[in-house]
């Protein structure tokens, strides 16, 4: 059974109808030529196989994900960054690549990429790919012929193979363990049929890490950037960009929390300092080319301030902020991260990026639909009407500060997450290795609604690959599209001023006003953004002409009354 939930209680957290969602065609184009674009740009992430199915197979595909672009560009964004689609067993969703030149049948071919950064860019669209740089699958022809090869093969040195401990080698390495759970090194069984060395791989098995060391695997990758720059992507979001580099010797890491991607803890697998090296390398082949291209980084690092150490003029152009992303909703929180995030950023000439949702963690509105404390993956429900709220509200915080900020498919729409699949559907790995993540990804990862009706609501004639809820067509874009106060036109109306006001995503730092407790306002220019995260009605000074907000603000004089677990933002021009 899927979750049953009125579409009444969908539509709780609406207010009154927000003004129309149009920007001048001359700020759209204006937007789309500056060189700078990528430090304010609003970046659309889309998990293909959960975004449009164009063929029924019930899996997402390129030629989907190409038909609703129009839709990316009504929408208000300025890039669209999708997750990998390369060839691959899909041991982990495409993040175990066989071949990284090479489309997977299940999203289409090489032609269908080209149509659709060529599509993209006639709409004003930029395309941003993932490349998976720490490990490939064990399908990869440079991992099948190191195994087939045996002991002293060339191809091994391009990957972590240790002989074992023990008398016999029955042990591991060392004592690392997987990000999915269990230890971080499999033995293989060499060619004779007797038990051999180890590969470390830092998450499932089929998913070997490369040496970096080995100067073959930068020579590839250099080669792989030139391929996909050459086919006209925009830029490369770097998965795992922290974890190239080992400590030398591989050395024990003993008693520590070692499943958490995120934590205060130095790892010797994650944040060393040789991956600067590799980006400094990167950044030379991106300068030669034309168009503005950029890199982004998945760095998760114990502390804002490491994270900047990417960023650096040499290095990457951005680096996801996981630190606001699994910030409670709560002002003296959001506030401490916001003045963190932008004092460390500030130094090395980088942007700041802002993002509540991605594919690896719940969802934001079933996060804040529960209890703080719970982590950034669960498998409660919560109240999604509160949920909703705080989910609104937050992103219009989001789009009022400085930098850049990414969007999650479907977060416009309001999802949450599927918290009741059944077991037998699930697919990430993390889920069957039983440890580690708490394997639930599958959650926030369920196919979008496009329609009130059909079998999966115009995701695909053929279903969908994980079951959607049966209250989703109230959720749908067409149920949405044109509807007073839907969470879709909060967004388009949201973008649509953001882009007008180019001076909301500018600059480096906010001026900061009194507030009431649990009330975050701040200033930019004649733009005032105030957020209440707590869970009763405010009053704050009236900041002038309200431009939008996520709830009914009541404005009586120079004093105004903010409800409840709502944002709102002023202008006095």
């Amino acid at each position: 059974m899927t979750q049953q939930h009125s579409a009444e209680t969908a539509q709780a957290a609406r207010p009154a109808p927000l003004a129309p969602a149009t920007v001048p065609e001359a700020v759209t184009s204006a937007a789309a030529e500056r060189p700078d674009w990528w430090r304010d740009a609003v970046i659309y992430q889309v998990y293909p196989r959960s975004f449009a199915d164009s063929d029924g197979d019930g899996m997402g595909d390129l030629e989907g994900i190409r038909t609703r672009l129009p839709y990316l560009r009504d929408l208000g964004v300025d890039a669209v960054w999708l997750s990998p689609f390369y060839a691959s067993p899909q041991a982990d969703a495409g993040y175990d690549v066989a071949d990284y030149r090479a489309v997977d049948p299940m999203f289409g071919n090489l032609l269908d990429a080209d149509a659709l950064i060529r599509d993209a860019h006639e709409l004003g669209l930029r395309i941003i790919v993932d490349i998976v740089p720490n490990h490939s699958s064990d399908q990869h022809e440079w991992f099948k012929r190191a195994l087939a090869e045996g002991p002293g093969s060339a191809l091994r040195e391009r990957y972590h193979f240790r002989p074992g401990k023990g008398k016999h080698g029955e042990l591991p390495p060392n004592d690392w363990e997987s990000i999915f759970g269990g230890p971080a090194w499999t033995r293989v069984t060499e060619p004779d049929g007797r038990p051999g060395e180890w590969y470390l791989h830092l998450f499932a098995p089929e998913q070997p890490d490369f040496d970096w060391d080995h100067p073959a695997v930068a020579d590839e990758f250099r080669s792989i950037l030139r391929f996909w720059l050459d086919m006209g992507v925009d830029g490369f979001r770097i998965d795992v960009a922290h974890g190239l580099v080992k400590a030398p010797g591989l050395p024990d890491l003993g008693s520590h929390d070692q499943v958490k991607l995120l934590g205060n803890d130095v790892m010797p697998f994650f944040d060393q300092e040789g991956v600067h090296a590799i980006y400094r390398q990167w950044r030379t082949v991106l300068d030669e080319y034309a168009g503005h291209r950029i890199f982004v980084a998945e760095a998760w690092t114990p502390t804002i301030e490491r994270t900047a150490h990417y960023v650096r003029p040499d290095e990457l152009h951005q680096a996801f902020n996981f630190q606001y992303l699994s910030t409670h909703w709560d002002a003296a929180e959001l506030r401490e991260v916001i003045d963190r995030t932008l004092d460390a950023m500030r130094p090395v000439g980088a942007p700041a990026t802002w993002v509540l949702s991605n594919h690896d963690v719940t969802r934001h509105t079933t996060r804040f639909g529960n209890p703080p404390g719970l982590g950034t993956q669960l498998r409660l429900p919560g109240d999604r009407a509160l949920g909703l709220r705080r989910a609104r509200a937050a992103t219009l915080l989001m789009l009022a500060l400085p930098g850049s900020a990414y969007v999650y498919q479907g977060e416009e729409l309001g999802l949450p997450d599927v918290t009741d699949l059944p077991d037998e559907v699930r697919q990430d790995p993390a889920y069957f290795r039983g440890a580690g993540q708490d394997g639930f990804r599958d959650g926030c990862r369920v196919p979008i609604p496009w329609t009130r009706t059909g079998s999966s609501y115009g995701f695909g004639e053929g279903g969908s690959w994980l079951p959607q809820p049966s209250d989703w067509a109230e959720l749908s874009v067409e149920a949405q599209t044109g509807a007073p106060g839907s969470t879709l036109e909060l967004y388009r109306t949201a973008l649509a001023v953001r882009r007008a006001r180019p001076d909301l995503g500018a600059g480096d730092a906010v001026e900061w006003l009194d507030a009431p407790e649990g009330v975050l306002a701040f200033r930019r220019g004649d733009f005032v953004c105030v957020a209440n995260t707590t869970g009763e009605p405010v009053k704050v000074p009236a900041y002038g002409r309200v431009l939008l907000a996520t709830g009914e603000v009541s404005v009586t004089g120079e004093q105004a009354e903010v409800p409840a677990d709502t944002t709102v933002w002023w202008t006095r021009a």
